[in-house]
């Protein structure tokens, strides 16, 4: 794991041990959010001293980016995965609804952190946030959207810009759904108290929802 916001000597560490110090700054920065997280804690979570995280981290900005920046990478593989899968377009959002539903049951604390990097006020770390995670999503579904146009597969009256936002935004509440107390209750109160008994049911919904919008009748 090489992320470009550590010191070189986080490099030169045993796997086992970055590995500890991501989880235990994901969990923090995910219970607490960038603000109130405690570095002092995720030391002692990861088993390492205090001084150890500030010889591989300059500050807690670059643990938190270098966690973002992991986060990131882990969405690259799993996108780029459904992507180079030659079926269509329906296909593909479907694969990504159900990676979905399974990253985030298995990845609570990073879809979890990404709730909380949603509602940072900081306006510097905010942009890092979103240019380094946002940019992929947003030029993928795009280049999806449009690979589908001109397939003609989907309408081409629709602005694929536009429309790989209105997807994002499905997505990232699918994510909150599955992880985040508030948003998981929310979707109990419109559906019912078993909705996440039957992850199929709300795929077959949500996909019917989906070509609505981009299917002409």
């Amino acid at each position: 794991m090489k992320f470009k916001y550590n010191n070189e000597l986080f490099d030169k560490i045993s796997e086992e041990k970055k590995s500890r110090i991501l989880e235990a700054a994901i969990t923090e920065f995910a219970d607490y959010g960038y603000d109130r997280a405690n570095i002092n804690k995720i030391a002692e979570k990861a088993g390492v001293s205090v001084g150890s995280i500030y010889k591989y981290f300059n500050n807690k900005q670059d643990l938190y980016l270098a966690i973002v920046n992991f986060s990131v990478e882990k969405l690259k593989t799993v996108l780029n995965e459904i992507i180079s899968s030659e079926i269509d377009f329906l296909s593909t959002v479907e694969k990504i609804i159900k990676a979905i539903q399974l990253f985030s049951r298995s990845d609570v604390y990073l879809t979890k952190l990404y709730n909380e990097m949603a509602t940072e006020n900081n306006s510097e770390l905010v942009w890092k946030i979103a240019s380094d995670m946002e940019g992929i999503s947003a030029n993928l579904y795009s280049s999806i959207i449009k690979k589908a146009q001109d397939d003609g597969q989907v309408r081409k009256d629709i602005n694929s810009d536009y429309f790989a936002f209105f997807l994002d935004n499905l997505f990232i509440l699918l994510q909150f759904s599955y992880s985040c107390e508030y948003y998981k209750e929310r979707l109990k109160m419109f559906i019912d108290e078993k909705v996440f008994d039957n992850d199929d049911l709300l795929a077959e919904e949500l996909l019917k929802f989906i070509k609505g919008a981009f299917y002409l009748k």
